[in-house]
């Protein structure tokens, strides 16, 4: 399926590895120019060297460029629109907050967590969306968490501020810019085989005395799928979503965790 987004512009934040290198990678595969950011120089110029050889076999040689740059923070988001200044599709993605007790966490972690997670893409998408609506396209993609439809303890700083997003999402996704070729949306993902998952999983590994290997077994065995997502078929999701098809899609939470939420709805 031809995506019609050839030749479109994307900014996709955390994009050094994991998820948000998965998007940039399905979108450049589909013409996209990417311009990929993450605070990690060295990192970044290796994922972005990657993507432009994969660009270089793509019909019109779309443009990869990347920032090193903390997003988080208004000189990195300045360093973001002086690399481009109009983007037709925004993933925004952060890290999510360590793993912890509640009683632990002071108001700084929270502020942290919430400026990280929730401010950052508001700003994003205060910078960018009525450009897109004058332009008559835009796509926003909000990478979040499948915790926020199924909470996990420990995660609670995630939980809180990733949820004050999608309450945000809710309500902006469906104001006039639905009118006028703009969709924001946010995805959802479960168990992906990342960094940050096996760190995760290490340590459980630790903290229980079981072996990482048992570990692992047992978090798929919960998945229906049987096994953990990749990178890449997140990233065609991520891609579907910034597609023409994809207009009628607005102001939704995609779900994508090989069947491991157990809701209805």
């Amino acid at each position: 399926m031809d995506l019609g987004i050839a030749g479109k512009t994307a900014l996709v934040c955390g994009a050094s590895k994991g998820l948000g290198l998965g998007c940039a990678d399905a979108l450049v595969r589909e013409g996209v120019n990417v311009v990929i950011v993450a605070r990690g120089a060295e990192v970044l110029a290796a994922a972005a060297e990657r993507l432009s050889q994969v660009a270089a076999g793509v019909t019109g040689t779309p443009f990869v460029k990347h920032v090193a740059a903390d997003i988080t923070t208004p000189e990195g988001r300045a360093a973001a629109f002086a690399a481009h200044a109009d983007y037709d599709i925004v993933v925004t993605n952060a890290g999510g907050p360590p793993p912890g007790d509640f009683r632990d966490w002071d108001r700084e972690a929270w502020i942290k967590a919430v400026d990280a997670n929730m401010l950052t893409p508001i700003e994003l998408i205060k910078a960018t969306v009525d450009g897109m609506a004058a332009r008559g396209y835009g796509r926003i993609v909000n990478i979040t968490s499948s915790s926020v439809k199924s909470p996990i303890d420990i995660l609670g700083l995630s939980n809180g501020a990733r949820s004050g997003l999608t309450g945000f999402v809710a309500g902006v996704a469906r104001t006039s810019i639905a009118a006028k070729g703009v969709t924001i949306n946010n995805l959802l993902p479960g168990a992906f085989d990342t960094d940050r998952l096996k760190g995760t999983m290490a340590g459980t590994a630790k903290k229980s005395g079981q072996d990482v290997e048992a570990v692992r077994a047992a978090r798929q065995k919960g998945i229906p799928a049987g096994r953990f997502g990749s990178p890449e078929e997140f990233g065609a999701v991520c891609a579907f979503l910034c597609s023409l098809q994809a207009g009628y899609i607005t102001g939704q939470n995609v779900l994508t965790d090989g069947g491991a939420y157990p809701g209805t709805y």
